[in-house]
């Protein structure tokens, strides 16, 4: 990334034209240079209307100037807001003018968040929140977000930091001190058995991971069955739109087709694939291929077979994650062989399926801290594992220091600890704006 000496500026609002745009500024020279466009910045974190004037003198536009004295401000730089109209022509004369500013440079993404971590005002849980809450698309994607951008999650892994710290001063009093009066001697009652407690908290956290997984990236329903089972009628009919083509032809659909769906906050991403079944057809194969890659990944497989009709082989599937649907109720009876039955064309039984996935869903997450992302993951299994090889060890000081260990895989999490080499990865999340 570029130098930090720089004061780097952005539009941080929506994509352009827009009722507003706001361009922010963050650093040494932020103030002084809109000063020079505006005349004057309004003090006390106070708006003020100003006319944005070129260095010729030229209006440019009128606009609500902010600003905000470092720290107390996003990036924990001095920082300046122009709320301009949305115009891309005035947004270009904005920025024609700022670049012409010496020490002054158009901001690289995920910048101004970088330097908010860098500057203390964020670790790298809140960053990574904040990416999800500007990304997020569903309710309950919002939520999560709000969890770990907002402190929740950073709280525990902090706190659980806090407990191994204490955990390691009471062992290392007692291997200096032990013939002090004041020290505590029971390491094994007061520190283990609370390593104990953490050690099982960390793993109900970790268990938890799936469910974060899901609403941050969908829940994979895959669609699977013979030929003319009406699969892709019913992905037409779930998204309410054509998605899918529907013949009469066996084989018609030969890729995987997919829509996402937002059901009632959670997003639920459904997957329309090739019938299975032989074929010396060569597409149809890989087709047929893709299917079970896909079905392999599905976190609820929907197999639908027409009612009352005769399966041509065994789909061999994992039961766990089967619903079995019959189709085409317009044309036959409902029939207890199958979890719900169903028509594409009339509707019947599309809001008993709808129903049926979202009991499941909302099962799956509480609204409690989970982690959801492979990075957390990793991080916090290795913690848990330092925390069991200080538990089941032998020898205070080798006990120790598998819980300086686990506390370093904490300190990774948050961004504490060792992660420069993550920084670019994580950023370069971010538009250039944020």
């Amino acid at each position: 990334m570029a130098g930090t000496e720089d004061t780097i500026f952005a539009l941080s609002s929506g994509n352009l034209p827009a009722g507003l745009a706001v361009v922010r500024l963050s650093g040494s020279r932020a103030f002084e240079v809109a000063g020079i466009l505006a005349g004057t910045v309004p003090a006390g974190r106070q708006a003020g209307l100003r006319t944005i004037r070129s260095r010729n003198g030229t209006i440019i536009d009128q606009a609500l100037i902010l600003g905000f004295r470092g720290p107390n401000s996003f990036t924990g730089e001095d920082c300046v807001e122009l709320h301009l109209h949305g115009s891309r022509a005035v947004v270009s004369a904005i920025y024609g003018e700022l670049s012409g500013f010496p020490g002054l440079r158009l901001a690289e993404a995920g910048e101004f968040s970088r330097r908010a971590f860098e500057n203390g005002r964020l670790d790298l849980v809140e960053v990574e929140g904040l990416a999800d809450l500007i990304a997020a698309e569903t309710e309950m994607q919002r939520r999560l977000a709000v969890e770990q951008g907002f402190g929740g999650q950073s709280a525990l892994y902090r706190e659980w930091a806090r407990r191994l710290t204490h955990a390691r001063a009471m062992i290392e009093a007692e291997l200096d001190f032990a013939d002090e009066d004041d020290v505590p001697g029971s390491v094994s009652e007061r520190v283990w058995a609370d390593m104990g407690a953490l050690y099982l908290e960390m793993e109900e956290h970790i268990a938890a991971a799936k469910a974060g997984e899901i609403i941050r990236d969908g829940y994979k329903v895959v669609i699977a069955g013979p030929p003319n089972a009406g699969k892709s009628s019913l992905l037409n009919a779930l998204a309410q739109r054509d998605v899918a083509i529907v013949a009469e032809v066996a084989g018609t659909t030969r890729d995987i087709l997919h829509v996402d769906i937002d059901l009632d906050g959670y997003l639920v991403r459904f997957f329309d694939t090739a019938g299975l079944r032989e074929s010396e057809d060569r597409v149809e194969q890989e087709g047929v291929r893709r299917a079970r890659i896909a079905l392999g990944q599905a976190d609820m497989i929907l197999l639908l077979e027409e009612i009352d009709s005769v399966p041509e082989h065994d789909l061999d599937l994992p039961d766990a994650k089967v619903v079995r649907i019959g189709t085409k109720l317009d044309q036959h009876d409902s029939s207890s062989n199958y979890d719900i039955c169903l028509s594409s064309k009339s509707g019947e039984g599309l809001g008993q399926l709808r129903s049926y996935i979202l009991n499941y869903l909302q099962k799956l997450w509480s609204g409690s801290l989970v982690p959801n992302r492979m990075r957390h993951v990793n991080h916090l299994k290795e913690a848990s594992n330092f925390v069991a090889e200080a538990l089941n060890g032998q020898g205070l000081d080798i006990r120790a220091e598998s819980l300086r260990a686990a506390a370093s895989s904490l300190g990774r999490i948050t961004g504490h600890v060792d992660v420069e080499q993550l920084l670019d990865v994580i950023f370069s999340q971010f538009c250039i704006g944020k």
